[in-house]
């Protein structure tokens, strides 16, 4: 089975449901001559042509709002903003006219489309280069919110979100893009949207994350087990929204105690969301509070001290020595 990075396993994904369904093209700034900012579409210009892998300019709400356009007239669009904090130049479009045609049509017309864009931090970039903004496509209604956290579930969850009836918000972390490579099986894959991943099972406590976050909470779990003698339950989020409350419950009642990190803002953030629903369906089986490891409440900082913002695996293991020693 080939190793593939994330980058190659978007791209096949990209490649493979472009040969499945004409109705499928890529557009977005610089992505069909030079394939895109990360090369994540490499060499589909050469396979499909023009009419498929369409260079827009620089012009996000107008992206948005010609592939919301397209999607209503049969096609099924898969757009790239080259950073997630550009997505905030088309708010306009993809909450007025993407997230609600469904609904204001009674359903006569969809949006069938994906927006694939880059997020986080980890890659010393400038402003609006590495926000993490999840939270806002998750409270707004009509969208899917999906977040991949390794090469594998990348390829199957973009094929998912091509193939979904409804419009998909579809973040890459682009610290994870190059880190490393997964075996990815040349014949296409798809995984169930809303559906989460028991990454590392476990019985004294549950570890939830998703994205970039998933690496260092997978460090920290194998400290916590070989140093610490912390038998941790590790789960990939992997969608935002729809959220497998069910699974994350069933880990929760099993361990009783829970730890979430997220790199976006504290308040309001993805780990509330959490929070609350373990609160609603688990909170009798709760041995001590849920304690959430985030981002902080400011706008992502410069690239000279952004490690200190982003969570790593030390604040992740004092944390559930914290969670595991209250009484």
């Amino acid at each position: 089975m080939p190793q593939k990075t994330m980058v190659e396993a978007l791209n096949l994904a990209l490649d493979q449901s472009m040969a499945a369904d004409d109705r499928v093209c890529v557009m977005g700034q610089d992505i069909a001559i030079n394939g895109g900012v990360f090369r994540v579409t490499k060499g589909l210009l050469e396979k499909y042509g023009e009419t498929r892998v369409i260079d827009t300019p620089l012009a996000e709400n107008g992206i948005i709002g010609t592939a919301v356009g397209m999607a209503i007239y049969g096609l099924n669009p898969v757009v790239e903003i080259q950073f997630s904090g550009f997505t905030m130049q088309a708010f306009d479009q993809i909450e007025q006219n993407m997230a609600r045609i469904r609904n204001r049509s009674r359903g006569r017309y969809r949006a069938s489309m994906v927006i694939r864009t880059p997020y986080g931090g980890g890659i010393r970039a400038v402003e609006h280069h590495s926000e993490s903004r999840e939270a806002y496509w998750a409270h707004t209604p009509g969208l899917k919110v999906v977040i991949p956290s390794g090469p594998r579930n990348a390829r199957a969850l973009l094929n998912a979100a091509i193939q979904d009836p409804d419009p998909v918000v579809f973040y890459e972390p682009k610290a994870v893009y190059r880190a490393f490579r997964e075996d990815v099986p040349d014949e296409p894959e798809t995984m169930t949207i809303g559906k989460a991943n028991i990454v590392r099972e476990g019985e004294d406590i549950t570890l939830i994350a998703y994205g970039a976050m998933m690496r260092p909470v997978l460090e920290a779990a194998e400290d916590l087990v070989d140093i610490h003698h912390v038998n941790v339950e590790v789960i990939d989020l992997l969608s935002i929204k729809p959220m497998d409350t069910e699974t994350l419950v069933e880990s929760v009642t099993k361990t009783g105690r829970c730890v979430i990190v997220h790199e976006g803002p504290r308040t309001c953030g993805i780990a509330a969301e959490i929070i609350a629903r373990l609160n609603e369906k688990a909170f009798e089986y709760l041995i001590a509070p849920v304690k959430r490891i985030t981002g902080y409440d400011i706008h992502f900082p410069f690239f000279q001290v952004e490690q200190h913002y982003l969570p790593d695996p030390d604040t992740i293991i004092e944390a559930v020595k914290e969670t595991m020693a209250y009484e």
